[in-house]
C-alpha cells in the first residue's frame, strides 16, 4: 500500500482522472438513490420557511381541505406540487424558471395568492428551496396525526420507562460482558457468528484514537505489546480515560451536538467569548461530571445555586449553549426574531438531549410524532421568558461580566468608582474651559459690515441649527448633506463699499462637515475663489477665515457666493464680514486669564494624568456569553400557523406530555421555568435523555449508533438494532450516576469492541455479508475513517510540532470578522477557531460538522478532493517537511531504521519487509545532497499521510 503511494506519484494525474470519473459517477448514483432522503438541514428549512407559507396562503384553495380544488392543483403533499395542475408542474426541483409556483408568486403570468403578493423575502426562500432540489418530506401516503393519543404513544420504544432487561445467557460462546451477551444473542437468533479479535497492535491504535483522538507513540505501543499481565488492556483503558487528552477528544463530540461556533454567518460577527464554553465542555468530560448535572448547567446554570466561585463561573459559562444559534440578527421584525431564537433553542435542546424534532410542531401538531402544538408552545413559553439578544437595528448577543471573588469584586468596584469620579470632574472642567470660547457672538459686537446667514439670498432647502455654539448671530444653516448642486447662498452688502476691505467667512466646524467648500468673492472687476475645509477650526477667533483683501471702487459692489455642488458632508453658512483693512490690522487686546482659569487648566492637566494612570492599573472585567431572565414573566400563546402576529390561546408552560411521568411541576411566577425544564430533562424518569446519550456514546465508539438516526428517535428516525442492549446501557448509565467514563469503559472492555474490522473470509464462510452487509449486528468492528481533527492532530504529532496546552482563547486579537481568516498553528484541532464563514480547509474537506446544526452523526465521505488535499495543501506539506527534518535528526538510527520509525509514528505499526525495502531505496540514493535527501524524506512522509492506513482506524 505504501510502496504504491510512492510509485504512483509520477503517474498520479492520469490515475486521478480515472478515479475522479469513478467517484463522480458513484456520486451521481448516490444522489439518484438518495433523491428522496432529506438531511436535517433541508428538512428544517422546509418546515420553518416553506410549509408555514403554503398552509397560510395556499391550502384554502389547493389542498384536501379546500371546498373546491382550484385548477386541479394540490400543494399539501410533494406529489401534488411536482405534478401540478391544469397549467403544468408547480415545482420543478432545481429549475426556478420552469417552476410555475415562482411565476405565480412573482405575479408574472399568474398571480398567487390573488389578494396580495407575498413579500420578496418569502419568494426568495422559495427560490432557494427549489434550487436545493425542493426537499419535501410530505407524501400522499404519509401517516399523519389526525389526533394524538399521548397515552398510546407511550407504548412506543423511546417513550417507555427505562427498565433494565435480563441479560441473555449464551451457551457455547464466550460473552466477555453483558454487552457481548446481547450482541451474541442477536447473532445467534440470526444464525450468525462473530469474527476474530483484532491484533494487539491494531487495538492499541484504535483505543488511542477513540479515547484520545491522537496516535500512540511507538514507545506506548511497545509498552502495551510487551505487557503480558492479564489486566494489561484494562489498565491501558484506565490510563487513557484519565488523560487530559480524553476531554479534548470527547468534548469535541459534544461540541458537534451543541452546534459550537465562534462566529455568526451574518456579517461574520465574531463571538469573542465562545471559547469559554468549549473549555467548560472539555473540563466537564475530563472531570466526568455526571451528565444530569451537565444538562442542568447548560440549560439553567445561571439560575443554579453555587457554593463556590469556580462552581458559579462554571454554571454561568455553561449557558452559552443557548446563545450560539446562527440567527438573523438584522431581522427588523424583532417579535419574529425573538421567536426564531426560541425555535432554534428548542431544536437544539430537543434533538441534542431528547432526540426529538420538536420544531416540527411550531405551526401545527407534529405530523408523525406525539408532539402537539400545545406542547411546543408550553416549552417555547419557558425559553421566551429567557432573554438571549439585546435588540437594536442589528441585535446583539448578551455578554455579562464573569463572577469574581468578593475581594476582587470590591477592588474592581473601588477602581470603577474612582475612574467615574475623575471622568465627571474632567468633563465639568473641560466644559468650563470650552464654554469661554464656544458661545454665540452677536452681530452687533462685530466691526465693519456683517451679513448674517438669515439675510443671505438662498436657493434650495437649508436647515437652521444652533447645535454648535460658536455661531454668529442667531444661528447657522447647513445643507443636510443632501441635494448636492441644488443649494446656493449669496451674501450681498446692504450699501456701497468703497476702499480696502478684508472679506471674512464664518462657519461652525465639525467632523461631519465638508472638507472642500468653494466660496467666491465677485465684483465687476474680478473674481476670487477660496476653498475652505469646514472640518478645521476657523483661524480667526475660532469663527472666521479670510477670503482675501480687496480694493473696492464706487461702481464695484461685491457679493460672496457659494454652492454645495460637488461637495461631500455638511456645508455650513453662517455670516460674511466686510472689515476695513485698518480695523483688520488692529491686534485684539490681550486679556490676562483670571486666576481661576489658570487653576482650572492646571487641575485639568493633573486629573487627566491621574486618570491615565488609574485606567492603566484597572483590572479588566472578563466576560462570558449567556442569557438573562426577562423582566416580565408570562405564558405564551399559540402562534397560528407559526405566525408571531396571529395569536391563539394561551398555553401554560410545561414539557412534552409523552415523555412526562408523575405530576407536572408548578412553574414559578418570577422565573422563566428553565430550572424546571433542566430538572425534567435530567430526571431519571425521563425515558429519552439516558437513551439518547448512551446511543451517542455507542455511535462515537463503534462508528454507528444502535439507533443510527442519533438526533431523531421519532417515527421518521430508525428503530434500534438492539433495543434490549440500548435499555441495558441506559439503565447502567443511571446506576453509575450518569458517568460517561463508566459507560465508555464498559463499552471498550467488551469483546465486541475488540473485534477485528477485517473479514478474513469470515463473511463469505458464514454468509454474514449477505445477511448483514451493513454490520448492524456487530459481527465485526467497523473500519472507520479518521475525522478531520484526528488527521490534523496526527500530522502534528508525527512531526513533533504539537503544542499540548489546554484551553484559552485562540482567535487573533483584533479580528474584525471571520471572512478569509487564516487558520494555522500547532495546537490540537479542538482549539482551532470554528468560524461559520471560514472553516479550516482540512475541516471542510474531511466532513467537519455543520456548526449551525445539531450534529450527532457526521457525514463520512471518501472523495478525490481528500486525496488531492493530502498531496497539495500547503499546511500538509509543511507538516510533512517538519516530520522529515525531525526523523533525520533522530540519533543512532540508519536510514532503514528511520523509515521504520516514521512508519510507526504515522501508522502505529512496523513497516512490512516490502515497504521497508521500497521506502529505504527511495530516500537513500548515494551522492544525494542535503536538499535532495530532505525533499525525499518529505515526499515519503507525505505519501504516508496520503495512505489509507494513515487515514483509517481499523
Amino acid at each position: 500500500m505504501i510502496e504504491m503511494a510512492l510509485v504512483n506519484r509520477c503517474c498520479r494525474r492520469a490515475s486521478l482522472v480515472a478515479i475522479g470519473f469513478l467517484l463522480a459517477t458513484n456520486g451521481l448514483l448516490q444522489v439518484a438513490f438518495a433523491a428522496d432522503k432529506l438531511d436535517a438541514e433541508a428538512e428544517r428549512f422546509f418546515e420553518s420557511r416553506i410549509r408555514p407559507v403554503l398552509i397560510q396562503h395556499c391550502y384554502a384553495c389547493h389542498s384536501a381541505r379546500a371546498k373546491t380544488l382550484e385548477a386541479g392543483l394540490r400543494l399539501d403533499h410533494r406529489q401534488g406540487l411536482r405534478k401540478g395542475g391544469e397549467s403544468g408542474p408547480a415545482v420543478v426541483p432545481g429549475d426556478v424558471e420552469k417552476s410555475l409556483l415562482i411565476n405565480a408568486m412573482r405575479y408574472q403570468d399568474y398571480e398567487m395568492p390573488p389578494k396580495k403578493q407575498l413579500p420578496a423575502k418569502v419568494i426568495d426562500d422559495f427560490v432557494k428551496w427549489i434550487k436545493m432540489g425542493a426537499p419535501d418530506p410530505r407524501t400522499s401516503k404519509s401517516i399523519v396525526n389526525s389526533g394524538i393519543d399521548i397515552e398510546a404513544s407511550r407504548n412506543r420504544w423511546p417513550y417507555r420507562p427505562i427498565v433494565k432487561p435480563v441479560i441473555p445467557g449464551i451457551t457455547g460462546q464466550m460473552a466477555g460482558s453483558a454487552i457481548d451477551a446481547f450482541i451474541l444473542s442477536r447473532l445467534k437468533t440470526e444464525g450468525l457468528q462473530q469474527g476474530k479479535p483484532a491484533s494487539r497492535t491494531v487495538l492499541v491504535r484504535r483505543l488511542y484514537f477513540d479515547l484520545l483522538g491522537m496516535p500512540p507513540s511507538p514507545e506506548a505501543v511497545d509498552a502495551f505489546l510487551q505487557d503480558d499481565s492479564p489486566d494489561a488492556y484494562e489498565r491501558l483503558v484506565d490510563r487513557l480515560l484519565s488523560s487530559p487528552r480524553f476531554g479534548e477528544r470527547w468534548g469535541r463530540h459534544w461540541l458537534d451536538v451543541a452546534r459550537y461556533a465562534e462566529s455568526i454567518t451574518l456579517r461574520g460577527f465574531v463571538f469573542p467569548e465562545a471559547w469559554r464554553y468549549r473549555d467548560y465542555v472539555i473540563r466537564a468530560f475530563n472531570e466526568d461530571r455526571p451528565f444530569d448535572d451537565f444538562v442542568k448547567e447548560q440549560i439553567a446554570g445561571d439560575l443554579l445555586p453555587a457554593a463556590t466561585l469556580p462552581a458559579r463561573r462554571r454554571n454561568v459559562v455553561a449557558t452559552t449553549l443557548l446563545t450560539m444559534g446562527n440567527n438573523n440578527l438584522e431581522d427588523q421584525d424583532k417579535g419574529k426574531l425573538r421567536m426564531d431564537v426560541v425555535d432554534e433553542q428548542l431544536e437544539t435542546i430537543g434533538r441534542g438531549f431528547l432526540g426529538q424534532t420538536i420544531g416540527c410542531a411550531r405551526c401545527h401538531d407534529h405530523k408523525f410524532d406525539p408532539i402537539p402544538t400545545r406542547d411546543y408552545y408550553a416549552l417555547a413559553g419557558i425559553l421566551r421568558n429567557t432573554k438571549t439578544l439585546n435588540h437594536a437595528n442589528v441585535s446583539k448577543w448578551i455578554e455579562l461580566p464573569l463572577p469574581l471573588s468578593e475581594e476582587r469584586e470590591a477592588l474592581l468596584k473601588k477602581q470603577e468608582v474612582a475612574i467615574a469620579a475623575l471622568q465627571k470632574q474632567i468633563k465639568t472642567l473641560k466644559g468650563g474651559v470650552a464654554k469661554s470660547g464656544s458661545v454665540p457672538l452677536p452681530v452687533a459686537q462685530l466691526a465693519g459690515v456683517v451679513i448674517d446667514d438669515e439675510d443671505a439670498e438662498r436657493t434650495g432647502a437649508w436647515t437652521r441649527s444652533q447645535s454648535t455654539k460658536s455661531y454668529v448671530g442667531k444661528g447657522y444653516q447647513h445643507d443636510g448633506s443632501n441635494g448636492k448642486g441644488d443649494k446656493t447662498a449669496t451674501f450681498r452688502p446692504p450699501g456701497k463699499l468703497v476702499g480696502e476691505y478684508e472679506v471674512r467667512f464664518a462657519y461652525t466646524p465639525g467632523s461631519n462637515r465638508s472638507p472642500a467648500v468653494d466660496v467666491t468673492v465677485q465684483w465687476p472687476g474680478g473674481k476670487k475663489t477660496t476653498t475652505i475645509n469646514q472640518k478645521e477650526n476657523p483661524a480667526i477667533q475660532g469663527r472666521f477665515v479670510s477670503l482675501g483683501r480687496f480694493d473696492f471702487k464706487d461702481d464695484q459692489q461685491p457679493i460672496v457666493t457659494l454652492s454645495n455642488l460637488g461637495t461631500t458632508g455638511f456645508v455650513v453658512i453662517d455670516a460674511v464680514q466686510f472689515l476695513p483693512v485698518k480695523l483688520a490690522e488692529k491686534k485684539p487686546v490681550a486679556t490676562k486669564p483670571t486666576d481661576k482659569k489658570t487653576a482650572d487648566k492646571k487641575q485639568l492637566a493633573r486629573l487627566e494624568k491621574e486618570l491615565k494612570v488609574l485606567t492603566q492599573q484597572q483590572v479588566k472585567r472578563s466576560k462570558y456569553m449567556s442569557v438573562e431572565e426577562e423582566e416580565e414573566i408570562a405564558d405564551t400563546q399559540v402562534h397560528l400557523r407559526g405566525n408571531v402576529h396571529t395569536l391563539g390561546e394561551s398555553v401554560p408552560r410545561g414539557f412534552l406530555q409523552v415523555a412526562s411521568y408523575g405530576p407536572a411541576p408548578s412553574m414559578p411566577e418570577k422565573q422563566s421555568g428553565r430550572l424546571e425544564l433542566a430538572a425534567w430533562i435530567a430526571d431519571r424518569q425521563n425515558p429519552l435523555t439516558a437513551r439518547v446519550l448512551v446511543n451517542r456514546l455507542w455511535h462515537w465508539t463503534f462508528g454507528a449508533g444502535l439507533v443510527r438516526t442519533t438526533d431523531n428517535f421519532g417515527i421518521t428516525g430508525e428503530a434500534p438494532s438492539h433495543p434490549e442492549l440500548l435499555d441495558y446501557l441506559a439503565a447502567r448509565l443511571l446506576e453509575e450516576d450518569w458517568s460517561i467514563k463508566a459507560l465508555l469503559q464498559e463499552m471498550v472492555l467488551s469483546q465486541t469492541y475488540r473485534l477485528s474490522s477485517s473479514t478474513n473470509g469470515h463473511a463469505a464462510a458464514n454468509h454474514v455479508g449477505s445477511v448483514d452487509p451493513e454490520n448492524r449486528l456487530l459481527w465485526k468492528m467497523n473500519r472507520r475513517r479518521l475525522e478531520a481533527e484526528n488527521l490534523l492532530d496526527a500530522m502534528l504529532t508525527v512531526g513533533g510540532q504539537m503544542r499540548m496546552e489546554i484551553g484559552g482563547p485562540v482567535l487573533r486579537p483584533g479580528t474584525p470578522n471571520d471572512y478569509d481568516y487564516r487558520h494555522d498553528g500547532n495546537r490540537r484541532a479542538v482549539y482551532w477557531p470554528v468560524l461559520r464563514n471560514s472553516l479550516p480547509d482540512i475541516f471542510q474537506v474531511f466532513d467537519f460538522a455543520n456548526p449551525s446544526m445539531v450534529t450527532g452523526r457526521r457525514d463520512v465521505s471518501s472523495t478525490a478532493s481528500q486525496g488531492l488535499f493530502m498531496m497539495n495543501n500547503p499546511w500538509v506539506l509543511k507538516q510533512a517537511e517538519q516530520a522529515a527534518i525531525k526523523i533525520q535528526e533522530y540519533p543512532g538510527l540508519d536510514d532503514s531504521q528511520r523509515v521504520n520509525r516514521l512508519v510507526r509514528l504515522a501508522l502505529g505499526r512496523h513497516a512490512t519487509v516490502k515497504e521497508l525495502e521500497v521506502m529505504t531505496a527511495f530516500v537513500y540514493v548515494p551522492g544525494d545532497d542535503d536538499a535532495s535527501r530532505k525533499l525525499k524524506w518529505t515526499q515519503l512522509t507525505q505519501a504516508l499521510f496520503s495512505s489509507l492506513d494513515f487515514r483509517y482506524n481499523y
